[in-house]
């Protein structure tokens, strides 16, 4: 391999590499459920330690082939038996394993085989797949022998198969990094702030720390982020840009950002792809993911890389030095895009889209598929060694979010229903776990009750059930029942959260009676209050992470809260608004506790009338509750029945939520009833007349209930500041991002009232923007 050094190389993980050549047949999850990560290590080290002392584990390889680098650890080698393993967990009946599966185990150790004939300058070897059964604790071994020429043959037949793909991925990356570094910005200048921050954002990734950004609404920040990151990949060496976003609209901002930076670099081969949720890309939900159940499963692999390719092609631009075609558009696999392109293949969307996620320059999703337990981009990242800069749009909502991804919850109700008609087989261990339930409840006596430590009998009996199921289901994969399917994913997740149960959570019980007196119903809940533990390791997995929203303040909040390393820089940039823009009146006349309400009432509606008469136009009105916002807009409508007012309904749905935003427009007038934090409070757009003020009547806090007041104890003795840290920034969080509604452009004009007390109090004006002015509003005559 002389003499080649000045060739690129590109550089695949063993695995990889024969899921790309040697995987065929159907897509089948059948032989599922497997067993969690936790299981799987456990069992390697069950595996391993049978061994004698000599046997070595994780044995890093590597091999070359042309422009291939090919690498890996194998599980373990036994010197004195010549012999490399491969080992896999599994549950269930080992005959159930379809052919493809145990085909591409064998290509693994295979591979791993010839590099390590090759690193030890070995004849021969043996080369076993252990197969290790979670349940019995039993070894089944397939072992085989193979002499080093036909190793190396093997070996470069995948990597011959490989090449072609190989020598496309290093051009397409080529051609990218010399397109990114000739890019100029895609607007003829930055908009105020956005060159800030563009810069704050290049240079967290030339450091490679990551970054807390508070940059203010309207200042561009999806383009504003994702040019400097592209950029950044192309001088740093990074191989992907992940944008992820806690709602749809992010997404489709960052489709749009991508759109706006290609329309001014046409040559540019950026390769983008959007991420589905497996429900929203199942098109046939009704079907099992096995070639037998759904056609789209039938031959996956087969197909597969038809798909692959027609789907990359969609992606390039036109050819070096011709012009693109006037209005033609380079595609980004968007959710439609992709689904047709897996549909004329006959090929499962979801399935090929986490195939794409692999060859994709941007993949834009939602938080989840980098941040929590089984994230894909984050295996995927750590298998395959990639080097990414993660983008975290609308940050704010990071801490609520992670806290949902790392808790659990349980109902009783829903395993009484479930012993009626589970299989025999499975009856004595749900029963098991429904006394040691019984038992919690007896000895609870107030409705809510939190633990410093998890209930061992009944995790024991729950652990056991869980198991049971995942045997059953393993030996019948054609049995289907949605409630149990429930239990099992529920009773799996709590145990998982079980093994690292600590100070970052609760664990707690809230009782209601049920329907029959006999039958108390409870929820059992692993509360994770501080994600940070688990958040950490996904940090230091990237070259840099950058969070950024226009309410991320106080900083060590969310510095504490979601683990960021100690290295992460900050920069609040600068607004492109003045304060002449926005005035900001403090109605402090007013408290708007719980116990004022009633009184609350009337001076509100005629602060809100006052305002309107003075200037109509569109306003949105924000409550800290259905109940008080009704109140309010019946009390409103009463005074002032010449005002046209709408209302934020419960569990509106998308149709509903765009007929609210459709009353704003340029020539209309009246005001919209909403509660704060609801789907109005945030992420909505409406610029110049569409919006000219809002009212804040609320501090936003969170209510005051044993589940939050658990938090406050656990904060304070962490972090010492269980107050703030519980009610206090939450809540003003909202209320600012309720408040940057009515300011989008530098041409917009408006007025919002804070209405409370509260808002009085220097250190909750601390928590405001800094370019508001904020003044007293007294009732003017």
């Amino acid at each position: 391999m002389g003499g080649m050094s000045a060739q690129p190389q590109y550089t695949i993980a063993v695995r990889a590499l024969c899921e790309f050549t040697a995987k065929t047949g159907d897509l089948d999850l059948r032989f599922t459920p497997s067993p969690t990560a936790q299981e799987g290590i456990a069992g390697h080290a069950v595996v391993t330690a049978r061994r004698g002392d000599d046997y070595q584990t994780e044995l890093a390889l590597s091999g070359d082939f042309g422009p291939l680098r090919v690498r890996g650890r194998a599980d373990g080698y036994d010197a004195r038996a010549n012999r490399i393993e491969e080992i896999k967990t599994y549950r269930g009946d080992l005959k159930k394993m379809p052919d493809n599966q145990r085909q591409l185990h064998w290509a693994q150790v295979k591979v791993y085989g010839h590099l390590l004939c090759q690193d030890q300058g070995l004849d021969k070897v043996n080369l076993a797949l252990v197969y290790f059964d979670i349940g019995s604790q039993k070894e089944t071994v397939l072992q085989e022998t193979h002499t080093a020429a036909s190793l190396q043959a093997w070996f470069e037949q995948q990597c011959t198969l490989f090449l072609q793909w190989a020598q496309q991925e290093l051009a397409h990356r080529a051609e990218r990094d010399a397109q990114l570094k000739a890019m100029r910005f895609p607007h003829g200048d930055f908009r105020p702030g956005q060159r800030q921050l563009a810069e704050a954002m290049y240079k967290a990734s030339k450091r490679g720390v990551c970054l807390l950004a508070q940059a203010p609404t309207g200042i561009g920040k999806t383009v504003g982020s994702l040019f400097p990151m592209l950029k950044a990949s192309a001088e740093h060496g990074v191989d992907k840009v992940f944008f992820l976003a806690a709602k749809t609209s992010g997404r489709q901002m960052a489709l749009d950002a991508v759109e706006v930076i290609r329309a001014g670099a046409p040559l540019l081969p950026l390769r983008t792809l959007e991420m589905a949720s497996k429900s929203t890309a199942c098109v046939n939900p009704d079907k099992a993911c096995h070639g037998d159940s759904c056609p789209l499963a039938k031959g996956f692999y087969d197909r597969l890389p038809a798909a692959r390719q027609a789907a990359l092609d969609i992606m390039l631009p036109p050819a070096s030095g011709s012009e693109p075609e006037s209005g033609a558009t380079l595609l980004a696999l968007d959710r439609d895009t992709l689904r047709a392109v897996a549909l004329a293949h006959d090929v499962c969307p979801y399935y090929l889209s986490s195939e794409m996620a692999r060859w994709c320059d941007i993949v834009i999703g939602d938080y989840n598929y980098y941040f929590d337990l089984s994230a894909m981009l984050h295996s995927l990242t750590l298998l395959n060694d990639w080097k990414v800069n993660v983008l975290v749009d609308e940050a704010h909502n990071m801490v609520s979010r992670a806290r949902k991804m790392y808790s659990a919850d349980m109902e009783h109700a829903a395993l009484r229903l479930l012993r009626k008609v589970v299989p025999e087989e499975l009856k004595k261990p749900l029963d098991r776990v429904h006394r040691q339930w019984n038992q919690l409840e007896k000895d609870q006596t107030a409705e809510y009750q939190s633990h410093a430590t998890l209930p061992e009998k009944f995790m024991g009996a729950l652990q056991t059930a869980a198991t049971a199921i995942g045997d059953y289901m393993a030996e019948h994969p054609s049995y289907v029942d949605a409630g149990l399917q429930e239990f099992y994913f529920n009773a799996l997740l709590f145990t998982r959260l079980a093994e690292s149960f600590g100070d970052h959570a609760l664990f707690d019980i809230e009782k209601s009676e049920g329907a029959r007196a006999s039958h108390s119903n409870s929820v059992l809940c692993i509360r994770n209050i501080v994600p940070a533990p688990f958040l950490k390791p996904r940090f230091e997995s990237t070259h840099t992470t950058a969070l950024f929203s226009a309410t991320l303040s106080p900083w060590n909040y969310f510095g504490d809260m979601l683990g960021m390393p100690d290295t992460t820089a900050w920069v609040d940039v600068e607004s492109p608004f003045v304060a002449e823009q926005l005035s900001v009146q403090v109605a402090a006349h007013i408290s708007t506790r719980y116990q004022h309400r009633q009184q609350s009432l009337r001076p509100i509606a005629e602060l809100m009338g006052e305002q309107y008469r003075r200037q109509p136009g569109n306003y949105l009105a924000f409550f800290s509750s259905f109940d008080y916002m009704e109140k309010a807009a019946n009390q409103f409508a009463e005074h002032y029945p010449e005002v046209p007012v709408w209302r934020q309904s419960r569990r509106m749905d998308e149709t509903e939520r765009a007929q609210f935003l459709a009353r704003f427009t340029l020539d209309s007038a009246g005001i919209g009833f909403a509660v704060l934090g609801g789907s109005f409070g945030e992420g909505v757009d409406l610029p110049g007349a569409r919006l000219i003020g809002a009212f804040v009547a609320t501090l936003g806090l969170p209510q005051i209930n044993p589940v939050n007041e658990q938090i406050r104890q656990r904060m304070d003795a962490i972090f010492g500041a269980g107050y703030d840290y519980t009610y206090t920034y939450p809540g003003m969080q909202k209320v600012v991002q309720a408040a940057g509604r009515v300011i989008r452009t530098q041409s917009d004009r408006g007025t919002v009232y804070l209405i409370d007390d509260r808002f009085g109090r220097p250190e909750i004006q601390q928590l405001m923007p800094a370019w508001w002015r904020i003044e007293s509003a007294l009732l003017r005559p």
